[in-house]
């Protein structure tokens, strides 16, 4: 598919640039992909790259660094994913028994 279509393989260059860039945690490189993006003829690229550049030294910070918020991220998902299964039938008490591990 890409053979025939020039924006279609743009695109999948593009996407695997920034894919490289995240894994290999190059952050530096984030305003030449930005910049690139923005030079392309691809409209949701382009908007992609101006979200990124609304919180661009969060998102440096976030490719850079080795810090994850992931866990703290997995007990919210649990938690609202358990109050979610819960509503309007249990009180708080029974919410709090299901989530701690030790009982009172």
């Amino acid at each position: 598919m890409c053979q025939s279509s020039t924006e279609l393989k743009l695109t999948m260059s593009l996407v695997k640039k920034f894919r490289e860039l995240i894994e290999t945690k190059t952050g530096s490189e984030l305003n030449a992909w930005i910049a690139e993006a923005n030079h392309s003829l691809i409209g949701e690229l382009k908007s992609f790259a101006a979200g990124l550049l609304s919180a661009i030294k969060s998102i440096e910070n976030a490719i850079n660094l080795h810090w994850s918020n992931g866990p703290v991220e997995g007990n919210v998902n649990k938690l609202k994913t358990i109050k979610r299964q819960m509503y309007g039938r249990a009180s708080f008490d029974l919410l709090r028994k299901r989530l701690v591990l030790a009982p009172d």
